[in-house]
């Protein structure tokens, strides 16, 4: 019997009121319609499907190229996750402005939430790759094999979760490194198998633990400055999931419009770093290796303590020791 008709048939209270919270919480947990999705709502401007052949590197933090955005243009970018709680509340609040992102998954994350990883491609999220297990030492201080391991273990656990099963190569060919800490022979190694890599143009730094009010003008304050560009955030912080539907909805007021990507056939559209340009990641590893390395050699341990909260941070991180 068709369910309205054994309602009004006289059914019992109680099947009355689990049918209408049921349909009351999926309602809730479904993302918004397209028809939801007017011009109150950010949403997406364009989508740019990336064509990766040859590899590419992109995101002017690290590397003097990055994507050929116009003016008040962002792609949103998420690491490290999925998180059970903070993900979630990340993807309510994209799916409330009908906005897309890109999210660049820990393996071991992906293996233990598989369900996650799912909704983000359910709901139009590119599923992008950050490595199996986040090495606190980075890939740069791995040996090669071991770096070329545990990226591949990433791609393969992704996939598994994403799709059911891995293949030969990811389906999305888009790579993170932990930290932003590549090396030369990494970066040929993924350029010949057509795998693009991505930095940054604008760190929300939720790395550091600040109030989600202070992240947001902390971000804001920077896309003001850079008009624009690749945004790394963090699905993984709580302070970055209170902080998001703000964010939003106040890049909606100030004209700033968001880009999509996701693997595709085009070429991927790419500008030089302006004149004098230098790699600020390259800097900051450089200065936390060779302090670390002081360390290590004084073997100072009454001192050690005081001189390692001397040391900047590197700047991206998972939760492990350093971000």
């Amino acid at each position: 019997m068709p369910a309205g008709k054994m309602l009004r048939a006289g059914a019992p209270r109680a099947i009355c009121l689990a049918v209408g919270l049921w349909m009351g919480a999926a309602a809730a947990a479904a993302p918004p319609s397209v028809g939801a999705c007017g011009p109150d709502k950010l949403g997406v401007s364009r989508t740019l499907s990336l064509n990766t052949q040859g590899g590419f590197e992109a995101g002017l933090k690290t590397y003097p190229r990055t994507l050929a955005l116009a003016d008040h243009e962002i792609v949103l970018t998420f690491d490290d996750g999925p998180a059970s709680g903070s993900t979630a509340k990340v993807l309510d609040a994209l799916a409330a402005e009908c906005v897309k992102a890109t999210f660049f998954l820990i393996g071991r994350n992906a293996q233990s939430l598989p369900r996650l990883v799912r909704r983000e491609i359910a709901e139009g999220h590119s599923v992008a790759h950050h490595t199996f297990s986040h090495p606190a030492a980075t890939l740069r201080r791995l040996s090669e094999a071991a770096a070329k391991a545990d990226i591949d273990r990433g791609f393969a656990a992704d996939d598994k979760a994403a799709y059911g099963a891995p293949g030969a190569e990811p389906r999305v060919k888009f790579f993170r490194f932990p930290g932003f800490a590549d090396t030369p022979e990494l970066d040929a190694w993924l350029a010949s198998r057509n795998i693009a890599i991505f930095g940054a143009d604008v760190w929300a730094s939720d790395w550091l633990p600040m109030s989600p009010k202070d992240e947001l003008a902390l971000i804001l304050s920077r896309l003001e400055q850079t008009k624009g560009g690749i945004l790394l955030m963090h699905d993984i912080k709580a302070q970055t999931a209170a902080m998001l539907p703000d964010l939003l909805r106040e890049l909606k007021q100030r004209g700033f419009h968001i880009v999509h990507i996701q693997q595709g056939d085009d070429p991927p559209p790419l500008r030089a770093a302006p004149s004098g340009w230098t790699s600020e990641t390259e800097k900051i590893i450089s200065q936390i290796f060779s302090q670390e390395s002081a360390q290590k050699s004084r073997g100072a341990a009454g001192k050690g303590g005081a001189e390692k909260a001397a040391i900047p941070q590197i700047p991206e991180g998972s939760g492990a020791a350093r971000p």
